[in-house]
């Protein structure tokens, strides 16, 4: 090997054990960092055994060709598509698929049940919108296709994953879905007394729990709920269901209302839970809430109750401090004579006073609380994963563009004593989007068990393949090593069709097959007739679909 070969051409490949003997003849030094268990982590419910995600692959150029590209010997299999037949019910599959999360059935790495969030409807799910106003049927729709899907999936013996129609697991969880709040908004004044209420929407990304379930999180939820005619405090959450029981469905208001990207759990060093949370809009904060109780995994689902219970906090990145978002700490600041309304809080401090009364209010307006106790507003923060190599943090912030951060950052946090837990913490711009990363907006995160980040581009529909975004083309899919001398430097894996974003990748536990969701192709069509994209090009259809694939060709490192 060339001691002067190219970085980028090196690191064409994946696996500690083919960096390790690389790296060893071209006199680099071994890459950092094996799997071990020194974090207790579910960004990837099924733990870390060996070093599975290996091979060779050249990565990809950039495109902007109406295709899902991938390296060579690597392929995709469609596994469920917008308005797809999901079981004996007739359910359909919903629209703008979005995070993912696999969870075997008996222990199996090719079957298993599937959980596909479905963030928001297009104009190839609800039609053309007239005048900015829906029909009746229309406003159906957009509450049905939102929402979750639970599927049932499974690889033949062709090696092509599927979905089993004829699952009993099979069901849609949407806009009309009865759920239960927790929590202290839960039947409070600033939720208008409700336990129960109609539907979840506008569902991003999400995270699975140390016991077993998903938590989906609400997003940009206003305008379906107005459209609907329902209360907009009842949306904006995160909900929890369990894939294999259809009874189960909770909103937990202890983890505050505002734009919820995703969620990342994990365990402080006494064992109680900590769930990291992004608010995805500009001039947003980043939050984790800790439980008061301790995990214990002989009670399993009854864990859940630990979220109902705790402490929210929001960070402060001007002092590395974690700082309470709590009545108590609203109030302590409104108490101050001389306090001023941040920006980003409406309102005098009598008027704020009034409107923050009790811990319900806190969370029912977090966006506001978190800024008035101190909260650093941030760029657009979006999914947040816990590293299970070193209990460090990584934070996709995709842009602001009204701070002239066009390509947006990837932010690594260090806890104060590696404690999930701790109210301090430091932190570094791990890697930032541009023409020298060769990716902007970074979205979506998720670990292999080499520690690389898998990471998922949002660059706008509007803002594709024009001006400063040219050079990316399409949305891509990239792999970025957090240790060792490829620390930080992506490698394109996919290439997304026109006009979409790529979200929620997901590995099965053996890490032989990642899942992956294909939103809003075509996002940009205003005729039908002359959609901007076909993809996925099923004969005889002149639809763009949002789908969910199942990526394989991955091959086993020891």
């Amino acid at each position: 090997m060339e001691q002067n070969m190219d970085r980028r051409k090196f690191l064409s490949f994946l696996g500690t054990g083919a960096a390790a003997l690389a790296a060893a003849s071209a006199g680099l030094g071994t890459l950092e960092g094996k799997a071990s268990a020194v974090s207790k982590t579910a960004d990837h419910l099924f733990g870390y055994n060996t070093n599975r995600v290996s091979g060779f692959f050249e990565p990809i150029e950039p495109s902007d060709s109406d295709q899902l590209l991938l390296p060579r010997n690597y392929k995709y299999d469609v596994v469920a598509a917008f308005d797809d037949v999901i079981n004996k019910k007739g359910e359909r599959f919903g629209a703008g698929s979005d995070y993912n999360a696999y969870f075997p059935i008996d222990g199996s790495n090719t079957r298993g049940l599937l959980v596909n969030n479905h963030e928001y409807t297009d104009i190839f799910s609800i039609g053309p919108v007239v005048d900015g106003k829906m029909t009746a049927k229309q406003i159906e729709q957009n509450l049905y296709y939102q929402g979750m899907s639970v599927i049932e999936v499974y690889r033949d013996e062709n090696g092509v994953w599927k979905m089993d129609t004829n699952s009993k697991y099979a069901r849609r969880i949407n806009g009309f879905t009865r759920f239960e709040l927790t929590g202290p908004a839960a039947g409070s004044d600033a939720d208008l007394e409700a336990k129960t209420v109609q539907g979840t929407f506008a569902n991003c990304s999400g995270g699975v729990t140390l016991w077993g379930t998903v938590l989906s999180c609400e997003e940009n939820f206003e305008e379906t709920a107005e459209v609907s005619g329902l209360n907009p405090t009842h949306y904006g959450w995160v909900v929890e269901i369990d894939p294999f029981d259809g009874k189960y469905l909770k909103k937990h208001t202890a983890l505050g209302r505002f734009h919820h990207e995703n969620t990342a759990m994990g365990l402080a060093k006494d064992g109680r839970v900590v769930v990291y949370m992004g608010d995805d809009k500009k001039d947003a904060c980043v939050y984790k809430f800790v439980s008061k109780g301790k995990y214990n995994a002989a009670k399993g689902r009854a864990n859940a109750a630990l979220l109902e219970d705790g402490t929210l906090y929001v960070a402060s990145l001007k002092s590395g401090a974690w700082l309470p978002v709590t009545i108590d700490a609203v109030k302590k600041a409104l108490a101050d004579s001389k306090f001023k309304a941040p920006s980003g809080v409406s309102g005098s401090r009598e008027e704020l006073l009034a409107k923050f009364r009790t811990q319900a209010d806190v969370v029912t307006h977090c966006h506001e609380a978190a800024l008035i106790v101190g909260g650093t507003p941030t760029d657009r923060p979006e999914d947040i994963e816990i590293s299970p190599f070193d209990n460090t943090v990584f934070i996709c912030h995709t842009n602001n563009d009204s701070h002239g951060n066009i390509h947006g950052h990837i932010t690594r946090i260090f806890e104060n004593g590696d404690n999930l837990a701790a109210e301090s913490f430091d932190f570094e711009i791990f890697a930032a989007g541009g023409r020298q990363s060769g990716f902007s907006s970074p979205d979506n995160l998720a670990f292999d068990s080499n520690g690389s980040l898998w990471v998922v581009t949002d660059i706008s529909s509007g803002s594709l393949n024009k001006g400063v975004y040219k050079s990316f083309k399409n949305n891509g899919l990239f792999v970025i090593p957090t240790a060792g001398p490829a620390k930080g430097e992506a490698l394109q894996f996919a290439s997304g069709p026109r006009e979409c974003e790529m979200t929620g990748p997901f590995f099965t536990p053996d890490e032989q097959t990642l899942f992956l969701s294909i939103q809003h192709p075509g996002e940009n069509t205003t005729d039908l007739n002359n959609p901007t994209s076909r993809w996925p090009h099923r004969k005889g259809d002149t639809k763009a679909r949002s789908a969910v694939v199942a990526i394989s060709g991955f091959k086993r490192n020891g």
